[in-house]
């Protein structure tokens, strides 16, 4: 198992497995309104039996090399997680997405571990084009998308029926040779 540190304040990334099952949903638990807000996943994990086919369906991804999920820890505990929503490493292109309970908004922690994602899916396995998508509301996700470097690509407009309300949703990305150059110019600062 491997844990990547996310900085100096004991924050740690590391793989969400369907092992995690009964943390996840605790977690989900403590965050549930507050994640809920603008995506499913608290909807769709409910219960044990529904978290731990959620953490399996993302195994599964994760064999097929079509997804993956990490969970943050932040002092031992589950606060939160990033996601490859989806991964085509034929075509070069992946879906990062992110979640976090609100006692872990503010710290950092989303950008610090997309960062991680993306490093490796452009580095080690020649993703070309990250896509960030966000409901047009969910202006923290968005700041996500700015802070990573990412361009606005578009909204597509009332493509996402969520709690009885169309909603837009806007496309963000970044490209493998502006990712590089940003990360250059972060390191050289």
């Amino acid at each position: 198992m491997f844990a990547i540190s996310l900085g100096d304040d004991g924050a740690e990334l590391r793989p969400l497995e369907p092992h995690h099952a009964e943390e996840y949903l605790a977690h989900i638990d403590r965050g549930r309104d507050f994640i809920g807000q603008f995506i499913m996943l608290a909807e769709v994990s409910k219960d044990l039996e529904a978290a731990r086919a959620f953490l399996q369906g993302y195994a599964d991804k994760a064999a097929a090399d079509t997804g993956r999920v990490y969970g943050i820890w932040s002092k031992g505990t589950l606060v939160g997680g990033v996601l490859f929503r989806t991964f085509d490493a034929r075509l070069g292109t992946a879906e990062a997405g992110c979640w976090l309970e609100e006692s872990a908004v503010g710290r950092g922690l989303v950008t610090r571990a997309v960062r991680v994602l993306i490093d490796w899916a452009v580095d080690e396995r020649g993703i070309e084009r990250v896509e960030w998508l966000a409901a047009s509301g969910n202006t923290a996700s968005i700041n996500v998308a700015k802070r990573l470097g990412m361009s606005r690509d578009g909204v597509l407009r009332s493509n996402y029926p969520y709690r009885g309300v169309r909603q837009d949703t806007e496309v963000w990305s970044v490209l493998a040779p502006e990712w590089r150059a940003a990360r250059l110019a972060r390191e050289e600062r």
